[in-house]
């Protein structure tokens, strides 16, 4: 569990004031992790109170336990460095471990309960993905229909009810376009799964059901030593994977009921 996934997971219980407490850890991070309680009050505007109790909405006993967990998240990336190989083996094999330990369950039902599955990509890599998705869950005769603009999801929004679901696939969660359509779809009261990084962004925070990938970036240096960054998306495609087979395990679990 990261700090951002805490966030995504309890921001419905957050206020203002909680608001603008995880807005400063995040663009802070680095700093809030050896201040004081009081530091963190001053430079947020809030009393002490209000950083004990933002920390227990998140699970902890207090401020003390949530700033050693930002400093356990530190010592898991510095993990991450070193040889490139061993940096991808230790990364591929971190994500797979969150993964499997996900449960897929609210997925799963609004997935099998639903008359039609529509599906919006962001991005290329993103649009792959649901093509991932589209070859995977066609094994059980679920169609997902790829919707490609603003014009065709217009074509069907008036059509939609709350037996069809959305799959959003998005790397920020910010997109204008995709939080536009994830706005128009809660207002009709139709429940969409969202995948996007795991940070606090608007569109998991619409979401039914939102699913999480942290994407890696690692530098590659070629005779010159001049650092080539690259992103791993690999966790995109776990990520559907697992669920997938996941889902058919939910599937027989309901069948021998």
């Amino acid at each position: 569990m990261e700090f951002d996934e805490l966030v995504n997971r309890y921001r419905d219980n957050f206020s203002d004031t909680d608001m603008a407490i995880v807005k400063y850890i995040f663009n802070n991070r680095k700093e809030v992790k050896h201040i004081s309680i009081h530091k963190l009050a001053k430079d947020c505007a809030v009393s002490s109170t209000a950083i004990v109790r933002f920390s227990q909405k998140l699970g902890f006993d207090g401020f003390g336990e949530l700033k050693a967990f930002l400093k356990m998240e530190t010592a898991a990336e510095k993990n991450l460095q070193g040889d490139l190989l061993k940096c991808l083996k230790n990364f591929y094999s971190q994500t797979a471990e969150k993964i499997f330990k996900w449960n897929f369950d609210d997925a799963n039902k609004l997935i099998h309960k639903s008359k039609r599955v529509f599906a919006f990509a962001s991005g290329y890599v993103q649009s792959n993905v649901v093509q991932e998705l589209k070859r995977l869950f066609f094994y059980d005769n679920i169609l997902i229909y790829e919707l490609k603009g603003r014009e065709e999801f217009r074509s069907i929004l008036h059509t939609l009810t709350d037996d069809d679901v959305f799959i959003f696939v998005s790397l920020s969660g910010e997109t204008p376009l995709v939080v536009d359509f994830a706005k128009q779809l809660k207002l009709r009261g139709v429940p969409f799964i969202s995948i996007t990084k795991l940070h606090d962004n608007t569109l998991a925070g619409l979401s039914t059901v939102n699913l999480y990938i942290s994407p890696a970036d690692f530098d590659i240096r070629d005779e010159e030593i001049t650092p080539v960054s690259f992103k791993s998306m690999l966790p995109y495609f776990m990520l559907i994977e697992i669920w997938y087979v996941k889902y058919r395990s939910w599937l027989n679990s309901q069948e021998s009921c």
